[in-house]
C-alpha cells in the first residue's frame, strides 16, 4: 500500500507543480482580459461616450449573470462533472464571451453595425456599445468564475496536506500577473496619448491580445487534462466508480449556509474584494484626475498593486503552511486595506504617496487572499468543496457586481458638470474622488470586525485557521 501510494503523479514535486502552472496559465489571461480596459476609461468616455455609470454598470456586469445563479450552477457541475469537463467548458465560455465584448467595440458596431439598432432602442442613457459589452463581459465572467473555482478545487486536489497555502499563493500571484500586464500596458497597447490636448488611442489593440491569452489558456488546461486524467487513474478516483455516499445533492447547500465559520469567511471576502476590485476599475482614471498624469502612468501606477502581490503572496502563503496565523492575518490584511483607502480619500496626493498607498494595498491584497483560499477546506468537507467554493465566490460577486456600479454613479452625483463636460472633450475637466474612496474605507472596517468575529469562532470550533497547513 505504501508503495502505490509514492508512485502518484500528485507526490512528484516537478508534476504536481507542473499542473500547477498549466492553469495558473489559464488564470494568468483570465486575469488580463478583466482588467485590460481599466486603464481606458479615460479613453472609453471619449471614443464611446460612455459616462461613469455607464462604465460602472458594465465593469461590473462581469458578475451579472453569475449573481442570477450561474456561479452555484458551476459549483454543482464542478462536483458532479469534475475538474477536466468543467475547466475546459470555462475556457470556452470565457473566449465566447471575449469574442461578443470584442464586437460591441468594433468601429463595424459602433457605425450600425448587426444588432446596433436593436440595442439602441432601449435604456437610452446607456450606449449600445456599453450594452452589448456588457452582454459579452457577462458571459465571459461565467467562465472566469468557473475556472476559479476549478483551479482551487485542482489546488486542493494536487497539494492538500502539503504546500497548499503556498501553491494557492502562487496561484494567485500568476493570476495577478496577468492583471499586471493590463495596468502596465493595455493604454501603451492602445497608444493611448494626448496630442494637443485630447486624448487618442485605439481601444482594440489590447482586446486583440486578451483574446489571444484566452486561446493560449484554453491550450494549457487541455494539456493539464492529461495530467488529471492520470492522477485519477492511479487513485482509481473515475466517475464510475466514486462512492455514491460521496456524490453532491442540491440539499448539501443547507449544510455549507448553516456553517458559521464558512458565512464568516465567505462575508469578509464580498467586503474585502470589493474594497480592491471595484478600486482597480477606477484605480488609473483616479490617478489621472487627483495627480494629472497620462494613462499609461496611471496604469503603471494602479499596476505596482498586482505586482506586490506576486512578489508578497507565495512568501504569505510559505508562512502559511509553516506557521500558521491565518485567521490573525485577515485581521491585519483587513486594517492595511483600510489605511490605504482612507489616505487615497483624506490625504493630498501626489506621486510618492500614491505610491506608497498602493504598496500598502498591495500587502493587504497578498494576506487575505493567502489566508483566506486554504482557509475553507479547514471548515467545509472536501466532498462539498467545489460547492462551497462557488458559494464563496457567488456572495464575493455580489459584491463585485453592485460596487462598480455604486462607484460609478457616486462619482456621477457627486460630479454632474464635470462627467458632462468629459463628454463634451473637455480635457481640464476633473473628478472629485474623495467620497469614492471612503465608500472603499469604510469595506474595510467592516472587514476587520468580521476577522475578528472568524478568528473567535475558529478558538470555539477549532477549524485550525491559525494552525500550519503542512501536516508534520
Amino acid at each position: 500500500m505504501t508503495q502505490q501510494v509514492k508512485q502518484l503523479l500528485s507526490d512528484s514535486k516537478t508534476v504536481r507543480w507542473t499542473a500547477l502552472a498549466l492553469v495558473s496559465l489559464t488564470m494568468l489571461a483570465a486575469y488580463y482580459f478583466v482588467d485590460m480596459i481599466a486603464p481606458l476609461q479615460s479613453l472609453m468616455e471619449k471614443d464611446y461616450k460612455w459616462t461613469p455609470s455607464n462604465y460602472g454598470f458594465f465593469s461590473g456586469s462581469e458578475y451579472m449573470l453569475n449573481v442570477l445563479g450561474f456561479l452555484i450552477i458551476s459549483g454543482i457541475i464542478l462536483d458532479k462533472m469534475g475538474i477536466r469537463f468543467t475547466g475546459l467548458t470555462a475556457t470556452v465560455v470565457m473566449l465566447s464571451g471575449g469574442l461578443i465584448k470584442f464586437y460591441a467595440l468594433t468601429p463595424y458596431f459602433q457605425n450600425g453595425g448587426f444588432g446596433y439598432e436593436l440595442f439602441s432602442s432601449f435604456l437610452t442613457d446607456m450606449p449600445a456599445t456599453a450594452k452589448v459589452a456588457s452582454i459579452g463581459y457577462a458571459i465571459f465572467g461565467i467562465g472566469v468564475e468557473m475556472a476559479g473555482i476549478t483551479t482551487s478545487k485542482t489546488i486542493v486536489k494536487w497539494f492538500k496536506g502539503r504546500e497548499l497555502a503556498l501553491a494557492m499563493g502562487m496561484q494567485l500571484a500568476t493570476a495577478r500577473l496577468g492583471a499586471s500586464v493590463a495596468f502596465f500596458f493595455s493604454a501603451a497597447m492602445a497608444g493611448a496619448r494626448r496630442v494637443d490636448g485630447v486624448l487618442e488611442g485605439n481601444v482594440l489593440n489590447p482586446i486583440y491580445f486578451g483574446l489571444s491569452l484566452l486561446a493560449i489558456g484554453f491550450i494549457t488546461f487541455l494539456i493539464y487534462t492529461f495530467f488529471d486524467r492520470k492522477l485519477d487513474k492511479q487513485t482509481g478516483a473515475t466517475k464510475s466508480e466514486s462512492d455514491p455516499t460521496d456524490e453532491f445533492h442540491l440539499k448539501d447547500l443547507a449544510k455549507i449556509i448553516t456553517n458559521k465559520g464558512f458565512l464568516l469567511i465567505s462575508f469578509l471576502c464580498v467586503l474585502f474584494y470589493s474594497g480592491v476590485f471595484p478600486f482597480l476599475k477606477y484605480a488609473v482614471n483616479m490617478m489621472e484626475n487627483k495627480l494629472g498624469v497620462e494613462p499609461h502612468i496611471g496604469g503603471m501606477i494602479s499596476g505596482l498593486l498586482p505586482v506586490g502581490t506576486i512578489i508578497l503572496t507565495p512568501i504569505v502563503g510559505n508562512y502559511l503552511d509553516v506557521k500558521g496565523k491565518g485567521a490573525t492575518l485577515m485581521i491585519f490584511g483587513s486594517a492595511l486595506l483600510m489605511l490605504a483607502h482612507l489616505t487615497f480619500a483624506l490625504v493630498p496626493l501626489n506621486m510618492g504617496i500614491a505610491i506608497a498607498a498602493i504598496v500598502v494595498l498591495g500587502i493587504a491584497f497578498s494576506l487575505i487572499p493567502a489566508a483566506m483560499w486554504p482557509s475553507v477546506p479547514k471548515i467545509v468537507e472536501e466532498r462539498y468543496l467545489g460547492s462551497a467554493y462557488a458559494l464563496v465566490f457567488w456572495i464575493q460577486n455580489i459584491g463585485l457586481l453592485f460596487f462598480p456600479w455604486l462607484i460609478g454613479v457616486i462619482i456621477q452625483a457627486m460630479n454632474p458638470e464635470v462627467a458632462a463636460r468629459k463628454l463634451e472633450g473637455d480635457p481640464t475637466a476633473l473628478y472629485n474622488y474623495t467620497v469614492p474612496m471612503l465608500v472603499f474605507a469604510a469595506l474595510g472596517a467592516c472587514a476587520i470586525f468580521l476577522a475578528f468575529l472568524l478568528r473567535r469562532e475558529d478558538r470555539l470550533k477549532g477549524y485550525g485557521l491559525e494552525v500550519p497547513n503542512k501536516k508534520k
